[in-house]
């Protein structure tokens, strides 16, 4: 009997995992508490264990994984920044889930960019009260505005046919150009071309902080930045001091990045001590959500599929499809 402890639980988890385990008959440790050098001897005596970006898989953690027995650490998500895949290479495989619904973020890029141009949240709120004004709601036309896509992978590419569908038009940055219908162009075009400029890359020592106040000036004064894949993208400062100078017009914000001990909490009874989050959520030009763009059923679905089908590969067939390789981890 393979067992697994599952870091970090919550409802959704419990529900998707459960149904789909039903296959695999593995025995499921849930726990609610994040894995941490702290957490991780709640690990004893199972053999692999699930976690999730919020988790620590730094090198500490992976020894006392290690000593508990564990044999594979399996990430239920597709970015592993907050992962010691150096220290991890030759004492762990760590495998992960490479593509669960590029729909999902992709469609939760609009709607956030959707929303803070119509103010749609804040008419919402309006009528509840039966204030029917349309004072301070007016937004502008997605038709013919021109978007930035920074990463055309499976998610940039999906979300690069929803702006077309508005009519607008694009331009992309990536490393490696995808046959798409979009016009590549280099970073500093981007910047300066883009009305909206939209985040879909991952998170690695090129890419920390791409948008920063050197960036912001090159950007046009009304531009919206949309994030949806790693808060430390942006440097949060910078993005803080773009907005209350109003440098740029607004920002969606689907992660940020010290997101790690707030976000997927209940903290509406917490004195929350982040200031730069907190002047950021009070600005009427910025909306920021809890890291929610995979939150849909399909993309739970599939994530709960892959992340057992991997640890079902290990132990039963001694594959590694999906395993986080170093040299690639680098890139």
């Amino acid at each position: 009997m393979v067992r697994i402890a599952f870091y970090d639980t919550k409802p959704y988890d419990t529900e998707y995992f459960n149904i789909l385990n039903e296959q695999y008959g593995f025995e499921i440790r849930y726990i609610e508490a994040r894995l941490n050098e702290d957490t991780a001897m709640l690990s004893s005596g199972c053999n692999a264990v699930c976690a999730f970006v919020s988790d620590d898989v730094s090198k500490n953690v992976i020894d006392k994984l290690c000593d508990c027995g564990v044999r594979l650490i399996a990430m239920r998500c597709a970015g592993y920044n907050n992962v010691d895949v150096k220290y991890a290479e030759g004492k762990m495989p760590i495998v992960r889930v490479p593509a669960y619904s590029p729909y999902a973020v992709a469609e939760h890029a609009m709607a956030m960019l959707l929303t803070l141009n119509r103010r749609t949240h804040k008419a919402f709120l309006r009528t509840r009260d039966f204030n029917f004004s349309l004072n301070g709601l007016t937004g502008f036309d997605l038709h013919s505005k021109t978007v930035g896509v920074i990463g055309t992978g499976n998610i940039g590419s999906v979300f690069i046919d929803i702006c077309r569908g508005f009519g607008m038009n694009v331009l992309a940055y990536d490393i490696k150009k995808a046959n798409l219908k979009a016009n590549y162009v280099d970073i500093n075009t981007l910047f300066e071309k883009s009305d909206i400029i939209s985040l879909h890359c991952p998170l690695n020592q090129s890419t920390y902080h791409m948008i920063d106040k050197r960036s912001i000036s090159k950007m046009k004064k009304n531009a919206f930045i949309v994030n949806t894949s790693r808060g430390a993208l942006i440097d949060s400062e910078d993005l803080l001091d773009a907005l209350l100078n109003e440098k740029i017009g607004g920002a969606c914000l689907d992660v940020y990045e010290e997101e790690s001990e707030l976000f997927y909490e209940d903290n509406s009874e917490t004195i929350i001590k982040d200031s730069v989050l907190t002047r950021l959520i009070g600005l009427p030009n910025v909306i920021v959500t809890s890291h929610q763009g995979f939150l849909t059923r399909e993309a739970l679905s599939n994530i709960a599929s892959t992340t057992l089908e991997n640890i079902s590969e290990f132990f039963m067939e001694g594959s590694l499809a999906n395993k986080i390789r170093y040299n690639s981890a680098k890139n």
